[in-house]
């Protein structure tokens, strides 16, 4: 979302995929600070914008869908995974991601991205020196160095929130719009 675009709600990524309806009690509440929620889709627009440089937009879909499969958020992983499916994507690079294998990227670039997503997902602490040191002997610069960081922690950010929110939602199944 550039500064140039409005929010707009009914595009809402997190409630598409939550399940939220307006006007449901989960729903008000999560637009009860709805700067918030422009916000968290402001990010998500930024990190897969297209014309993002450094990391391409399938390697981030990727990533994504790979985060989204450790994690494990079905939901966000089925979004991710139609995503990618209005791409050009290599089957071998897909399989690996969908079958939790890294190691069986041939691309060492992505290989490298995939394992540092899951280092950061499934062991924090070891997202040290030598881990980060591994992507720029990769091939990946400094930028989207950080650009894939941020990218990590913003899906781990999109799924604690997703799935807060799928939560909330199943405590009032019955949930009636205002």
């Amino acid at each position: 979302m550039t500064a140039n675009t409005q929010y707009d709600i009914a595009n809402d990524l997190v409630d598409r995929v939550a399940g939220l309806t307006p006007g449901t009690a989960t729903h008000t509440l999560r637009h009860a600070r709805d700067k918030v929620a422009a916000a968290t889709q402001g990010s998500y627009e930024g990190l897969f914008d297209p014309a993002l440089e450094g990391i391409s937009l399938v390697e981030r879909l990727l990533v994504a869908l790979y985060a989204s499969r450790l994690t494990p958020s079905p939901s966000l992983a089925a979004h991710y995974r139609a995503e990618l499916a209005r791409h050009a994507v290599d089957a071998a690079q897909l399989n690996a991601v969908e079958s939790g294998q890294p190691d069986d990227v041939a691309d060492m670039r992505l290989r490298a991205m995939l394992t540092f997503t899951r280092t950061l997902i499934e062991n924090p602490v070891a997202g040290d020196k030598a881990a980060l040191q591994k992507l720029p002997a990769a091939g990946l610069t400094t930028p989207a160095v950080v650009a894939l960081a941020q990218l990590i922690a913003f899906l781990s950010y999109q799924t604690r929130l997703v799935a807060g929110l799928q939560a909330l939602k199943q405590l009032a199944p019955q949930e009636t719009t205002a």
